[in-house]
C-alpha cells in the first residue's frame, strides 16, 4: 500500500509529474511543508485525470534521460491546456518548451553543481522570484539546453554565465507555465523554498491547511479499511521508521497487531534489550522475538558484492517472516517502515527510469512471491516528515530523534565479507563513537553518526612495534530529508578522542579516518 490518498479533492493538491529524478519526491516534501498536499504521479497520467483532480497547481519533476532519448518519458501535451499553473524542474522545463515548439541541444557547457543565477529585471521580477536576491546560488545538474524561444512564446526571467535561459515564462495567456532549469527543491539552492512557495501562493493561490496531523488520520483510516479484522505484522527494528509505523498500526487495529523482531546478528550492542523493553514493557505491544542470526551470517558467507548482501539479507528476513506467520492465525498483512528515499535510491519511482543506486532490503531485494500482502504506511515520507509523524502518534522523544540504522545492519557497514570478528570490531567502534558524539552533546545537531570497517589494513606503530592492522572510517552527517546530505564538521578535539578511544580500547584497529563527502556524489551509507 502506498500513501496515494483518497481525499484528493478534501486537501489543496499540487501533483507532481515524476519522470525519473531521484530529487523528485523531494519537490514533494517542499510543497508540503509548504502547508499545501502533493503527491507523485506518473508522466503517463493524461490531462482529464490530472483535472479530476482538482488540482491548485502541477510541477514537472527533473529525470535522467535526455527528451530527445528513444524510450525517455513523455507527457500529454494536454496539460498545458487546462489554464492550471505549471512549473516546470529541468528536465521537466526541458520537455515542456519542446512541446511548445522550442529547440533543444546538447550544451556546449553542461553545468553539474553550483550557479551564480542572475534574474533579470528589466520588466519588473517575476512573481517567482519575489523577494529573491537578484543574484543568488541555485544548483544545477543538466547537459541540455534550450533555444528559439520566440517560436515557443516564451521569454528568459533568469540566466547563468553559461544558460541564457535558466529561468523562462510563457507569454501566451493560453499557457500558464514556468520553467527553472536548476533544481528549488535541493538545500544547495538556499533560496529554492522561497520559490516554491511563491508558486503555490502567488501563482497557485493556494491556502495552505495541509499538516501532518491530517497525513496520520488518513493513514489510519486506510489501515483500518483495508485490514479490516485480519491481522497484521509488522516488521521492528527498534529504528524511527519501523517504531512510527508501529506506533501508526497499533492506533489503527491495536491488538490486531502483532510485532516481530528479528536477531539477524548484525545489530549494534545491546540492541536486542533496547528494542523489547521500549515495545513489550512500554507500549504493551505483542512483540515476538526470532533469533536467526546465525542463518544471516551463513547466508552471508563469501559474499562480499553489496548488492548481493541486501538480497540476501531480504530474503532471509521474509523467510523469518513467514515462519512467525504460521503460528499467527490471519497474519495476512506485512508492514514495514520503507521510505522513499529506499525507493527511489532502489529505482522504482513512478516513471520507470529512476536509476538504480543500491537495493534496500525491503524494497528491491524482496522476492516476487512474498506471501503478504504489504501496507508501507511511510513509503512517500521522508525522514523529516516520520519524525514529526511519529511526534502527531504520542513517541517520545527518545525514539522519534533516534538517528536511522539501516535494514541491513551493520553487514553494509562491514566492507566485504561479513564475519564474527569484523562485526565485533565495527559493534564496539561504533559504540564509542556514539558515547563521544552523545557527550559532545552532538547528537540532535547531527543527522546520522556511524562507524564504518574498510576492508584494508594499514601499518602502524604500538608500543614500539610495527603492527599490521584494520581501519575504521567514521561517516557524520547533517541533512533535512536524506535525499542530499553534508558532512558534519566535527570539533577536532571530538575527532582526536573518538580516533584515541577506539584505536586504544578496539583490538584490531590501528588507523582511524573520517569521511568529508556529501550525498551527492556520496550515498550516506558507504554501501
Amino acid at each position: 500500500m502506498t500513501s496515494k490518498t483518497k481525499s484528493h479533492i478534501e486537501h489543496e493538491v499540487v501533483p507532481v509529474l515524476d519522470f525519473g529524478g531521484q530529487t523528485a519526491q523531494l519537490i514533494c516534501r517542499r510543497v508540503r511543508d509548504s502547508g499545501v498536499f502533493s503527491v507523485l504521479v506518473a508522466p503517463s497520467i493524461t490531462a482529464d485525470e490530472l483535472k479530476a483532480m482538482n488540482p491548485k497547481g502541477i510541477i514537472l519533476s527533473g529525470g535522467p534521460s535526455s527528451v530527445t532519448d528513444e524510450g525517455a518519458p513523455k507527457m500529454d501535451p494536454q496539460i498545458l491546456e487546462l489554464g492550471i499553473p505549471v512549473l516546470g524542474i529541468c528536465y521537466g522545463m526541458q520537455l515542456t518548451c519542446h512541446l511548445l515548439g522550442a529547440t533543444l541541444h546538447k550544451s556546449a557547457h553542461r553545468e553539474f553543481g553550483r550557479a551564480q543565477l542572475s534574474i533579470k529585471t528589466e520588466n519588473g521580477t517575476d512573481t517567482l522570484f519575489d523577494t529573491i536576491p537578484e543574484q543568488t546560488q541555485v544548483w544545477m545538474s543538466h547537459g541540455d539546453q534550450i533555444s528559439d524561444l520566440n517560436k515557443a512564446h516564451l521569454v528568459s526571467i533568469a540566466s547563468t554565465d553559461t544558460c541564457p535561459y535558466a529561468a523562462v515564462r510563457s507569454n501566451d495567456p493560453s499557457h500558464n507555465f514556468i520553467g527553472v532549469q536548476f533544481h528549488p527543491e535541493v538545500t544547495h539552492t538556499p533560496h529554492g523554498v522561497d520559490i516554491f512557495r511563491n508558486f503555490l501562493y502567488e501563482t497557485c493561490h493556494c491556502a495552505g491547511t495541509w499538516k501532518m496531523s491530517a497525513y496520520a488520520e488518513e493513514e489510519i483510516d486506510r489501515v483500518r479499511e483495508l485490514v479490516g479484522d485480519k491481522r497484521v505484522l509488522c516488521g521492528l527494528s527498534g529504528g524511527v521508521d519501523s517504531s512510527v509505523v508501529a506506533a501508526l498500526l497499533h492506533k489503527a487495529i491495536g491488538d490486531q497487531l502483532t510485532c516481530v523482531f528479528v536477531d539477524n546478528g548484525l545489530l549494534r550492542n545491546k540492541e536486542r534489550d533496547l528494542v523489547e523493553h521500549t515495545f513489550r514493557d512500554h507500549f504493551n505491544i505483542d512483540l515476538r522475538v526470532a533469533d536467526a542470526s546465525a542463518d544471516f551470517l551463513s547466508d552471508l558467507e563469501g559474499i562480499d558484492d553489496p548488492q548481493v548482501k541486501r538480497k540476501r539479507i531480504g530474503h532471509r528476513f521474509i523467510e523469518v517472516f513467514k515462519e512467525a506467520a504460521n503460528e499467527i492465525d490471519g497474519a495476512d498483512f506485512l508492514a514495514q517502515g520503507t521510505l522513499y528515499p529506499d525507493v527511489i535510491e532502489s529505482g522504482h519511482g513512478h516513471s520507470g527510469n529512476s536509476a538504480n543506486i543500491k537495493l534496500h532490503h525491503n524494497v528491491g531485494g524482496l522476492p516476487e512471491e512474498l506471501g503478504f500482502e504489504l501496507i508501507e504506511p511511510l513509503r512517500e515520507l521522508f525522514k523529516d516528515e516520520v519524525r514529526a509523524l511519529g511526534t502527531v502518534l504520542g513517541l517520545p522523544d527518545s525514539l522519534v530523534w533516534r538517528h536511522p540504522f539501516p535494514g541491513p545492519g551493520l553487514a553494509v557497514r562491514v566492507l566485504g565479507e561479513v564475519t564474527e570478528d569484523k562485526l565485533e570490531i565495527v559493534r564496539n567502534a561504533d559504540e564509542i563513537l556514539l558515547e563521544e558524539i552523545v557527550a559532545a552533546k552532538l547528537y540532535r545537531k547531527t543527522s546520522q553518526v556511524f562507524a564504518v570497517l574498510l576492508p584494508v589494513q594499514s601499518v602502524g606503530v604500538m608500543g614500539d612495534g610495527r603492527t599490521y592492522e584494520r581501519v575504521i572510517a567514521v561517516r557524520a552527517v547533517e541533512t533535512e530529508d536524506f535525499m542530499s546530505a553534508d558532512w558534519a564538521r566535527i570539533p577536532f578535539d571530538v575527532l582526536a578522542r573518538i580516533s584515541t578511544r577506539i584505536i586504544n580500547e578496539v583490538p584490531g584497529v590501528n588507523r582511524v579516518v573520517y569521511d568529508i563527502s556529501s550525498k551527492p556524489p556520496a550515498t550516506i551509507e558507504w554501501e
